[in-house]
């Protein structure tokens, strides 16, 4: 995984609403095609792993939201955009993060929103009161939020990794189901599903996932028995996230395989977030289920019938691998632009050649910062171990050059 991916890997929000679900109910609305349509291919960016589209919000727009499936009510974590939209009468709540007790200040609300040619009123909204959630910064890209079930529950959803479009439709369109047949149970209208695992120490095991699409890790496994969830020999410090209470501690390592339906992968790349009962415990889950599995399959969700396929893709047989650098980056909007060295692992191959948090990278490999993506950084930094790569920071009014070394950590 890339070099400013650990910030996402558990979750981009971890995030458990503590309001009354009753509320949702009296104003949850579908979307729906108004002008005879019955299904729409939009075009999406795909960024980390990560499905991001367009929505209008009562005509204003467009602002690029994150599609989630593990992701209910829609989320604003911009919180401008409260202000912009002149929501009326939002109720202030609390909502609660990974491992926070005290609570997150928040709105609730009611937003008309528009995705494609489709359009809904009264769509329940959480607006985050403070920008605790840097998600444009890890992605590279302005982010507003995040959607999930009431788009996913009001049609047909292809998801097509391959040529990164979405598709659609009504679900009184007949149309051809392809792929795996995987049956899921909606919990809080999210996605669970059954994985067989196979992991040094505790053998094979069927865990219940969160089908969660907009985290980026491959799995993280968390509870098992209701206790942490066993770890395997080897596994190295890391930063698995930042949620709503910062960044998210705990474990990194490998399990033998992963099954999902008749579909094996194997050494897959594993998290284990430090366990807290409260956050982890109570759900009633083991696992949560990321786009490095998702995005390896073309998929259709069918929330009605409580399924999902899954057809292979083109990313389907690539390694697991996860940043060999140490970095982790973060994009200054501008102008101009920085790109800023968030974070650096201890003893990884950026520790040793001395690159230093808050570090400004202003070239790799002779060619300008502004010439690539985070994502192309991060693809370079996992390219091959042994690799090298030349790094020119702006440090102390001053420039330096850095030789960094990629090294396979795990």
């Amino acid at each position: 995984m890339n070099s400013s991916k650990p910030s996402i890997h558990l979750k981009i929000l971890c995030i458990a609403l503590c309001c009354c679900l009753l509320t949702f109910k009296v104003f949850a609305q579908d979307f729906k095609f108004n002008n005879g349509r019955k299904a729409q291919t939009i075009p999406f960016d795909f960024v980390k792993g990560l499905i991001i589209i367009p929505l209008y919000f009562n005509d204003k727009g467009p602002f690029d939201f994150i599609l989630d499936t593990g992701v209910n009510p829609m989320i604003v974590t911009d919180p401008t955009l409260k202000e912009s939209l002149k929501v009326p009468y939002p109720r202030a709540i609390k909502i609660s993060g990974y491992g926070n007790f005290e609570g997150i200040d928040a709105f609730l609300g009611a937003t008309s929103v528009k995705i494609g040619e489709s359009d809904a009123e009264n769509i329940p909204t959480v607006f985050l009161k403070d920008d605790i959630l840097p998600i444009s910064g890890f992605l590279g890209k302005k982010i507003y939020g995040l959607i999930g079930y009431n788009f996913f529950n009001s049609f047909i959803v292809k998801v097509d990794y391959t040529n990164k479009t979405l598709k659609f439709s009504s679900h009184a369109k007949k149309i051809k189901l392809k792929g795996e047949k995987i049956s899921f149970e909606l919990i809080e209208n999210k996605p669970y599903v059954n994985v067989n695992i196979d992991q040094e120490g505790i053998g094979n095991q069927v865990v219940k996932a969160l089908v969660d699409c907009g985290a980026s890790h491959s799995i993280s496994l968390e509870a098992l028995n209701g206790k942490a969830f066993p770890q395997p020999k080897f596994t190295m410090e890391a930063n698995l996230g930042n949620g709503l209470t910062g960044r998210v501690k705990g474990r990194m390592g490998r399990i033998n395989s992963l099954k999902i339906g008749n579909f094996k992968f194997n050494e897959v790349l594993s998290n284990y977030p430090e366990y807290n009962i409260d956050s982890i415990g109570n759900k009633g889950r083991n696992a949560n289920l990321g786009a490095e599995i998702l995005s390896r399959f073309n998929t259709i969700y069918d929330y009605q019938n409580r399924c999902m396929y899954i057809k292979k893709n083109e990313r389907f047989g690539r390694p697991f691998e996860h940043d060999m650098s140490g970095i982790e980056l973060y994009s200054e909007s501008g102008p101009p632009s920085r790109t800023i060295v968030n974070k650096i692992e201890p003893e990884s191959p950026a520790d040793l050649a001395g690159l230093k948090e808050n570090d400004e990278i202003t070239a790799i490999n002779f060619k300008k910062i502004d010439d690539y993506s985070l994502d192309d950084i991060g693809a370079m930094f996992k390219a091959k171990n042994g690799y090298s790569v030349i790094v020119e920071v702006w440090r102390n009014k001053a420039f330096h050059i850095k030789l960094l070394k990629l090294k396979k950590r795990i």
